[in-house]
């Protein structure tokens, strides 16, 4: 799957930069070839390394790139992650295209880790959502696993996430959950939103093993661990920061999941320069 994803990615991102042909490729003769070298002007976690060879073997087998470091290791400024040689067209027109994956996806994975870092110790997992960039689902997912965050559901096929207007509609909690598992296929997850601490013992009662605690303060959070009991297993979710993090993983819930990780990305500062 996440091959594949691989090839759409690159053809899309190709697609859109290339169009008709790379007019400024074209200056250079068509028989010379170059070697280059891809260097991080900050440190990060390295991700993407297949999208950037994809880019680059799409235009031309012949390309060859050497890493000197793989994805999910820390990188420092001021060093070579690669070097590539081959036709110096392919070369020039895919540079862009196979930056902007390895950047952005080296930038999801760098942010993962510092949110996984800051609760290095406790049992608890850092998830992703579905609020990823457009078109880089499968590519975000993975980047978030390279910096060492968990992954949710990919999208509505293959998971089911009950939330408010899906209650409402339903006719309650109790008969959502009941109509969500006479429909979830053996492996299909079945989480529930809740707001408040009597629409979580609602679910409980439902049979609910997965809830969602939408925007609940740090002492609502004790509350409801403590009501859980570890009967289902608890996700805290909304307006959690880096700097909050640690307090809310120490309420004892057993995963927290973060938006922030996929949707607000600072792509990792990269170059590619040629070399003689």
């Amino acid at each position: 799957m996440l091959t594949a994803a691989i090839r759409f990615n690159v053809e899309n991102s190709l697609n859109e930069d290339i169009a008709s042909g790379d007019l400024t490729a074209q200056l250079l003769p068509a028989a010379q070839t170059a070697q280059a070298r891809v260097i991080t002007r900050e440190a990060g976690v390295l991700c993407g390394a297949a999208w950037f060879e994809q880019c680059f073997l799409s235009l031309d087998r012949a390309c060859v790139i050497r890493w000197l470091a793989k994805d999910g290791e820390n990188i420092k400024p001021g060093q070579t992650i690669c070097e590539i040689s081959g036709p110096s067209r392919a070369l020039l027109t895919g540079e862009r295209s196979a930056l902007n994956w390895l950047q952005t996806l080296s930038g999801t994975a760098t942010k993962t880790k510092s949110y996984v870092d800051a609760v290095a110790g406790l049992p608890v997992k850092i998830m992703d959502t579905r609020k990823t960039l457009p078109g880089m689902r499968e590519a975000q997912k993975y980047a978030v696993r390279t910096g060492g965050g968990h992954n949710q559901r990919v999208g509505l096929f293959d998971g089911i996430l009950i939330k408010e207007n899906h209650i409402a509609a339903a006719g309650g909690i109790a008969a959502v959950l009941d109509q969500a598992f006479r429909l979830a296929e053996p492996g299909v997850s079945v989480q529930i939103e809740v707001e408040d601490l009597g629409q979580m013992e609602e679910a409980l009662r439902a049979g609910a093993k997965l809830i969602l605690l939408d925007n609940f303060d740090l002492e609502t959070l004790d509350a409801a661990v403590a009501l859980n009991a570890k009967r289902a297993e608890l996700e805290a979710s909304g307006g959690i920061t880096l700097a909050t993090l640690r307090e809310v993983a120490l309420t004892g819930v057993d995963r927290i999941s973060i938006g922030t990780l996929t949707k607000d990305v600072q792509a990792l500062d990269l170059s590619m320069r040629l070399v003689d």
